[in-house]
This record gives structure tokens, C-alpha cells and sequence, in this order.
């Protein structure tokens, strides 16, 4: 039909433009640039106008930009990359970040949940599960407690839902016993170093949140300025284990029951740079930004299936292909929802989250660059790009224009055709094993 009507190829060139993005926002409205007379203000002729209703899809399309691979695997990508130059940054420097970081004390860690009962897993001496069995890696039944009547699910959805604040009040905790060990008052440490850190949250197979992060210390003014010659990667571990070991944060009393947490006891800190990592081989930049940017993408889905958005009622949950865990971690958060001593943990709004509602990922303002600024530099370039081939001058230029909503994603005619064309996708940077 649309080869007949001859927009097919104009059909083609837009939905080419979205960079393989399958659930694009579409609006309606106008754009309207004029030439203005630099001596005068005055607006003068139309250099270029747009209306939605011209082109071939009838509206305007524009990337969603979702993070998640299970919504748009090509927006996805997108936050993937910027991710990855975010983290390579403030680890090589490059994008405003100096290159005397990869000269600073750096080290990338792995903060574990709380155990919440046994569950099924892959043993990593060669023993087989609890249960008797060697588990296949893509076995549905790890992290899948063992016997789901005596398993935490309270203490689980609880875990998540206080997971942010116990890393904040980690970071506050680094800062002193980092201090403590360069013989510094809390005070006086800024006027020495700064500790930068750049970080993600990961699902395990049980549905319990933990964090990668890498961790960094600066001189006085972060990246800019060497750290003190105090400052070591062996200091920067001894702080950092001690710091993990007493970060704790209280949590609800729920009929008589007081809850508290605190991480778990696998903390895996590993100098990057080091040879202490994979049989041996050496801890990159690169392996270390890929592995964090991995995860950026994924969201609760990991470890729940197809569940990747909010819930507005309970009864959509039949709905859904999850394992028994899963469902069970989403019904105690909803109950524990109702609550209106919980109100502010929001447990019914991040239910499909499993009480996690914290940013994937995080880091401190001097760490590197932004994921804003990188989505501004790319917006920039492509400007640039057009105001190339239109041969215009933006300080000469007036852009006026209005668009409204007019909805989400493509017909079933537009999904065909972006089907057979090549999304913008690729890969970048290495595994990271262990």
C-alpha cells in the first residue's frame, strides 16, 4: 500500500532517522525558520518550514530514548555507549575530564545484598546447589529460593527499597575512614583529596539489588588536581572495606519486627589495573567501563522476565510470564504498599522494580563528565550537520515552532518497513568474568 501511494522511499529516509528506535514519540505541530537582518531585528523571509502533517508518517517522530534494552534495544544502545564514555572518562580522561586521572588511586567494587534465606545457585568451587544439583548457567530455577515458605520476601522488597540510602550513607562513611587513615580531621579532608565515584545497580538472579562502582581519589579539586602522595590504592581498599562493614540504615518496625540494613558479606574490591583479575589478566579501563555499562540498560526485567513496567493493578500481574519468586517479591511489595507507614517508600509504584526505586546509575558531580552533556554534544553536532546542508547561518536565523503529543510508537505498516532497515546498533569495550 505504501509503495502504491509513492512514500515509501520518503517513508524510508524518516524512519531511518529514528536510528532503529521501534517506540518513537509522535507529534504534531510545525517548525518555521526566518532570516532576520542582523542590523535591523527585523524578520525577514522563510528560509525553511516543516509541518508535521507533510510528512510521510503524518507526524513527527523522535527518539523515545528509553534506557531499557527490553523496551528499545536501540535507544538503549544509545544510553549503553554515552554510559560507557561516562565511565571511560573518569577513568582515561577525554570529554572535559583530564588525563591525569588514570594516574590517580582507582578501584572497582562489587557491593552484595543481605542473605534473605538459601536459593539455588552455581557454586563456584565445583559443588553442587544445596539441592544436590548442578545448576545449567541459564537454569530458570537459580536464585529461586529453596524452600519459598521460610524466604524473607518482607525483609527482600525491604532491602531494595533502602539500598539507595544505605550507598549514600557508604559514601559519607568513605570519605571519613579515608581521612582517618591519612591522619586528616573530616574538615580539613577536602582541602587534601576528594573521593569521585561512578556507579550501577545489577539484579541478582534473586532479585536482590547490588552496586558496581568505581571508586576514585583526586587531588583537592577532583580530576583537575593530583591526590596527596598518602593517597594509594591499598588505602583507598583498607577505607573502603571498613567503610562497607559499618554503613547501616534502619528501616520500618513492621508488627514488632525492626528492620536493618546493611550490605552483604561479599565485597569484591579489585584494583584496576592489577593482575589480580581473570586468571591473571590485567583489570582495563576498557573491561571495567563495558562491564558497568552493561547493566545500565536492565532494570528489574533481569530477574523478573518480561516485567518492565509499572503495575496499575494487582490482577495485571497474571498476566505476565515471571518465575513464582518474582511474583511473590511483587505481591509483598504491593501489600507492603498499602501501608501508610510505608507511603514513603512508594512500594506499589516501583512494585515492578521490586522496591528498588534509585537511579541505575549514579555518580558524584566530579567524577567525569554528565550523561546530559553528552546527549547536548550529539544534539549539537547534529545541528551542525543540518545547518551544513542548509547552508544556513544560526545568527542569522529565527526558529519559531509549536508540537503537541499525539502519541507513542509505529503502525503496523511502519514497524515492516523499520524491521528491514539496519538499526544503529554495535558493540563496544570487552567482557568482564568473575
Amino acid at each position: 500500500m505504501l509503495a502504491s501511494l509513492g512514500t515509501l522511499p520518503e517513508l524510508a529516509r524518516q524512519l531511518s532517522g529514528l536510528g532503529g528506535c521501534t517506540r518513537p514519540v509522535r507529534l504534531d505541530g510545525h517548525r518555521t525558520e526566518h532570516a532576520v537582518d542582523q542590523s535591523t531585528g527585523e524578520i525577514g523571509r522563510v528560509l525553511h518550514h516543516l509541518d508535521s502533517a507533510t510528512l510521510p508518517a503524518g507526524q513527527l517522530l523522535v527518539r523515545c530514548n528509553n534506557r531499557r534494552a527490553t523496551r528499545c534495544a536501540a535507544c538503549a544502545e544509545t544510553y549503553r555507549r554515552d554510559t560507557y564514555h561516562l565511565i571511560t572518562s573518569g577513568l582515561r580522561g577525554g570529554k572535559g575530564t583530564p588525563e591525569r586521572v588514570a594516574t590517580h588511586p582507582r578501584v572497582f567494587t562489587t557491593f552484595t545484598a543481605p542473605g534473605f534465606g538459601p536459593v539455588h545457585n552455581r557454586r563456584t568451587d565445583g559443588r553442587p546447589c544445596r539441592c544436590g544439583t548442578h545448576h545449567d548457567q541459564e537454569d530458570a530455577v537459580l536464585g529461586a529460593p529453596l524452600d519459598a515458605d521460610t524466604y524473607d520476601y518482607e525483609a527482600a522488597v525491604l532491602w531494595n527499597a533502602h539500598a539507595g540510602p544505605l550507598w549514600r550513607r557508604f559514601s559519607t562513611y568513605l570519605r571519613r575512614e579515608v581521612a582517618k587513615r591519612a591522619g586528616l580531621a573530616q574538615r580539613a579532608f577536602r582541602e587534601y583529596a576528594r573521593v569521585s565515584f561512578a556507579k550501577v545497580a545489577e539484579y541478582q538472579k534473586r532479585g536482590a539489588v547490588h552496586f558496581h562502582a568505581v571508586i576514585r581519589i583526586d587531588g583537592p579539586e577532583g580530576g583537575d588536581t593530583p591526590p596527596p602522595a598518602w593517597a594509594t590504592a591499598e588505602l583507598l581498599t583498607d577505607a573502603l572495606r571498613a567503610a562497607a562493614a559499618a554503613a547501616r540504615v534502619d528501616g520500618p518496625v513492621i508488627d514488632g519486627r525492626a528492620h536493618a540494613f546493611a550490605f552483604g558479606r561479599q565485597l569484591d574490591v579489585r584494583t584496576i589495573r592489577s593482575a589480580d583479575f581473570d586468571g591473571g589478566q590485567e583489570l582495563t579501563e576498557r573491561a571495567v567501563a563495558a562491564y558497568i555499562a552493561k547493566y545500565a540498560t536492565k532494570g528489574a526485567e533481569t530477574a523478573t522476565g518480561a516485567l518492565d513496567r509499572p503495575l496499575r493493578f494487582l490482577a495485571e500481574l497474571a498476566q505476565f510470564d515471571i518465575s513464582d519468586h518474582a511474583r511473590r517479591l511483587i505481591r509483598t511489595a504491593w501489600a507492603l504498599g498499602a501501608r501508610k507507614d510505608l507511603e514513603h517508600l512508594r512500594l506499589r509504584a516501583w512494585a515492578h522494580m521490586l522496591g528498588f526505586r534509585g537511579h541505575f546509575s549514579t555518580k558524584s558531580r566530579r567524577y567525569s563528565t554528565t550523561l546530559g552533556a553528552l546527549r547536548d554534544a550529539r544534539a549539537e553536532w547534529r545541528r551542525a550537520q543540518a545547518l551544513a546542508v542548509a547552508e544556513t547561518d544560526p545568527d542569522t536565523t529565527l526558529v519559531l515552532a509549536h508540537w503537541v503529543y499525539a502519541g507513542t510508537g509505529l503502525t503496523d505498516a511502519e514497524a515492516w518497513l523499520a524491521e528491514t532497515l539496519e538499526p544503529a546498533l554495535g558493540t563496544e569495550g570487552e567482557p568482564i568474568h568473575g
